[in-house]
């Protein structure tokens, strides 16, 4: 673990965001000699991406702060920002670049050294290489999303972000690519992944990795953003398949309010595919999801009066008891700590059981095929709620992703669900009497109510990055502002 952390401190640091130097002590070439060193580098990826600016936090919450679902409390929070869109390209914050680029990093040190490895133990060999590139083609997924425009906009014409898929030196200035390129290499590298990890040891429980099911939903889930809607459908049914047989399974209506404080393990696996594991000696401390997310914390970002009502209009709805009230603010109560923890250390949930099956449906929906638009997203309904079902109905795309918006919520999906289609982000100005003081900050109108056409909807190229990189353009309408 330390190696790999010391391997993206080494990969992030000053202006030579791309290169990777190891220790002084120790050359590129002796860093990766046996297994055993793939496996610490890959602990090292795991141990960063506990960081609040990692996905403990900050590339998480982005997709709900930018959303119509939640909003900040105030200009002021660390969500504020984003809420406001308030960046510009001399103040864009570097973390979202540099802390995904970092891993990938370190994730491409092990990759390029792993089939030179003489080892007999193949099949652990290739977990570990799927493993490295399934982290690497999630990183690069989501630095697609946060700088490039989605997919559908202009088939991804638009500029995504530099594809790094080997160690680069210190003088590597890349291009930015194609956003229509990177999908390829995200898609490339999930699909490969998720056939080197088809074995005894890429299937065995690994608590804090991801799984081949994790793998297999962002698979569905780049399908739907990439318009790819038979395979989307193809791959989140063999995650569904794949993972019931493997004692995974949706939590039960009595169970799902309590299921967010369970301590995963290979007996109790509920609907958890991939975590980020927080412990009290190695947690992301108060910037982390759980402290922003609490009344009692920082009382950083809470539900916009418009979704609390979407979901309080059925009172029976296993998801409104996540909803906590604290000084007429409604908070959502996902991030919360494992027996013997405090909110802080709070376990993150990145790849859920609940959304394969939303993914299924809404691809299901877009192939035409009700029957299994039925089967996938009453599973979802049914569980909120035992009295409702969408049996003997004709799902809608509309009815997918308005559950969709129920279930995820607080999971950093919000803005690129509603703009990856074309779509609206409404911000409402509804006032809810449980939660009176949540009302929109004061705001330009044009960020009340957008699509992909608002230039804000990605971030700038961090100036930091342009400085030592020449070749990277900025976003449209940044240089102009």
């Amino acid at each position: 673990m330390a190696l790999g952390a010391l391997l993206f401190t080494m990969s992030s640091c000053g202006n030579d965001w791309l290169n990777l130097e190891p220790s002084t002590s120790m050359s590129t070439d002796k860093t990766i000699q046996e297994l055993s060193d793939v496996k610490f580098t890959l602990n090292g990826v795991y141990h960063v991406m506990q960081n609040a600016y990692a996905y403990s936090g900050r590339l998480v919450y982005y997709g709900d702060a930018t959303g119509d679902d939640m909003q900040a409390v105030s200009a002021t929070k660390r969500t504020g920002n984003y809420y406001l869109f308030n960046f510009t390209k001399d103040n864009s914050p570097t973390t979202f670049w540099s802390y995904p680029y970092g891993l990938i990093a370190t994730c491409n040190l092990a990759l390029d050294k792993i089939d030179n490895i003489n080892t007999t133990a193949t099949d652990l060999r290739d977990a570990y290489k799927g493993e490295a590139l399934a982290l690497r083609g999630m990183f690069l997924f989501d630095l697609t999303r946060f700088y490039g425009y989605p997919y559908k906009k202009d088939n991804g014409a638009s500029l995504g972000v530099p594809i790094v898929t080997k160690v680069l030196d210190k003088e590597a200035k890349p291009d930015r690519n194609t956003v229509a390129e990177c999908y390829k290499q995200v898609i490339s590298d999930l699909t490969e992944a998720a056939r080197l990890m088809n074995n005894k040891e890429g299937l065995s429980y690994k608590k804090g990795h991801i799984s081949r099911w994790a793998v297999l939903t962002l698979l569905s889930r780049v399908y739907l953003y990439h318009g790819d809607d038979a395979l989307a459908l193809a791959a989140a049914e063999e995650a569904i398949e794949g993972a019931e047989a493997d004692s995974y399974a949706l939590w039960t209506n009595e169970l799902y309010p309590l299921a967010w404080a369970d301590n995963v393990s290979p007996t109790k696996r509920g609907e958890v595919l991939f975590e980020i594991i927080n412990i009290t000696d190695d947690s992301p401390g108060k910037e982390s999801l759980g402290y922003l997310h609490n009344g009692s914390g920082y009382s950083d970002i809470v539900l916009t009066g418009s979704f609390y009502k979407l979901l309080t209009a059925d009172k029976n709805d296993v998801r409104n008891r996540l909803i906590s009230i604290s000084g007429k603010r409604g908070y959502i109560n996902k991030y919360q700590p494992q027996e013997g923890e405090n909110i802080k250390d709070a376990n993150i949930f990145l790849v859920r059981l609940s959304e394969t099956y939303l993914n299924a449906a809404e691809a299901a929906v877009k192939t035409g095929d009700n029957g299994k638009a039925v089967k996938y997203l009453d599973a979802i309904v049914k569980r909120a709620n035992p009295a409702k079902t969408v049996e003997g109905t004709t799902v809608t795309l509309d009815q997918v992703m308005t559950e969709r918006r129920k279930e995820l919520v607080g999971e950093g999906h919000r803005m690129f669900d509603a703009l990856r289609d074309g779509g609206f982000v409404h911000r409402e100005k509804v006032t809810v009497s449980a939660i009176s003081k949540v009302k929109h900050l004061t705001m330009n109108e044009k960020y009340m109510n957008f699509n992909w056409d608002m230039y804000k909807c990605v971030l700038p190229i961090p100036k930091a990055e342009r400085d030592a990189n020449p070749n990277i353009k900025q976003n449209p309408q940044y240089d102009v502002e």
